[in-house]
């Protein structure tokens, strides 16, 4: 059988999905010596990928994601590999491709914030490219041959918008997380900690902060907890841009001390930033699976999040959890958890338990049997 995946979110630049993309290219060509597969890559990762298997190839091309050439000069290069399947790992599937093909929905983030807010487009302009994107995961949704969600909350989710698509259409693998923290000298850490300009005592968050992640009122709890004398200090980590800027704004504006921006951390540098860390919070209004808290368990540092529906079914009883919507409740979860040192041994024992139920290859063999029935070859 001839696969293709388009891997052009593949690696760093596509964050999340270039994870998720990596390691299930990674699995796959441990356990799959049968098949044969086309990768499909952009210049930015063409040579971060390195092949490992013989029945593997790599493709190029360099088509912009949301783009008319990826919907058109995308699909012809798909077409003139005559593909038995494609897996797009991502909703934007070119609606001129008539191939067989699956897609894995990650969320329908855009659909539940349709707001401007989330974008740095204009009104006008971001309510058009709103309107194509609903078009285009329709598209994916009921041409593809199967759906993978990445949890059930991300299932039912789809059910609840889509309600036409059948349940058995749809098909839940579960991602996974690093099972290792690399620890270094204390020398060395408080090297890293200085170059950055972080201060302990402090609670850590990674990533970007998009709207529904929820940013603002997470440093109005600890403008609530520096106001009672609190020490405890929020570090930020995440590449500088439009939304970090803003909340900057808001920081400074709303005078709210114990904030610390410390930008983009390279892996080798993040370990020791997560390892010296009281615990690491999550306030999320909206996620469809909750990869960066499982990957802070993995590093044995206890996990806050918030009580959505998601982060319930993937953390289960691994956190402490609190009302994303309440600031009341997310600064008592940050005072609780920093200032009881058994409850924060109790949340790492059982975030390490946690992340055991979840495993990349485990996802991988999943997505190759649905391969298998999606083609109808084997």
């Amino acid at each position: 059988m001839k696969i293709g995946i388009d891997a052009r979110f593949y690696g760093p630049i596509g964050k999340g999905l270039g994870r998720y993309t990596q390691k299930l290219i990674e699995n796959l060509e441990q356990i799959d010596d049968t098949n044969e597969y086309f990768i499909f890559l952009r210049k930015e990762n063409f040579e971060e990928y390195k092949l490992k298997a013989k029945n593997f190839r790599k493709i190029l091309a360099d088509y912009r994601w949301y783009t008319w050439e990826e919907q058109i000069k995308f699909s012809q290069l798909l077409k003139k590999h005559d593909l038995d399947l494609v897996h797009f790992p991502h909703f934007n599937v070119p609606v001129f491709y008539l191939g067989k093909f699956i897609v894995t929905i990650h969320d329908l983030i855009l659909i539940h914030f349709p707001t401007t807010r989330s974008s740095t487009l204009g009104p006008f302009l971001y309510w058009i490219k709103f309107f194509a994107y609903k078009i285009v995961i329709k598209s994916a949704i009921f041409r593809s041959q199967r759906i993978i969600a990445v949890s059930e909350f991300t299932k039912n989710d789809i059910l609840k918008n889509y309600p036409t698509v059948p349940e058995e259409k749809i098909k839940v693998t579960y991602e996974a997380c690093e099972d290792y923290c690399m620890l270094s000298p204390p020398d060395k850490d408080k090297k890293i900690l200085k170059q950055y300009g972080i201060i302990k005592p402090y609670v850590i968050y990674v990533g970007n902060v998009y709207p529904h992640k929820n940013p603002e009122r997470l440093v109005l709890a600890f403008k609530k907890i520096s106001s009672k004398g609190g020490q405890i200090k929020l570090v930020f980590v995440g590449s500088e841009d439009y939304f970090y800027s803003r909340l900057k704004k808001f920081v400074s504006l709303n005078n709210i001390k114990n904030i610390i921006f410390a930008g983009f951390v390279p892996d080798h540098e993040l370990d020791a930033i997560f390892h010296n860390a009281l615990a690491y919070v999550r306030p999320s209004l909206y996620e469809g699976f909750e990869l960066p808290p499982l990957e802070a368990m993995a590093k044995g540092v206890p996990v806050l999040s918030s009580d959505h529906s998601c982060a319930l079914e993937i953390l289960g009883e691994s956190a402490l959890y609190f009302d994303p919507l309440d600031v009341d409740k997310i600064a008592e979860a940050v005072e609780k958890v920093t200032g009881d040192e058994d409850l924060r041994k109790d949340l790492v024992k059982r975030g390490y338990q946690q992340t055991q139920k979840y495993s990349w290859k485990k996802m991988a063999k999943a997505t190759l049997e649905i391969y298998k029935n999606a083609s109808g070859k084997k």
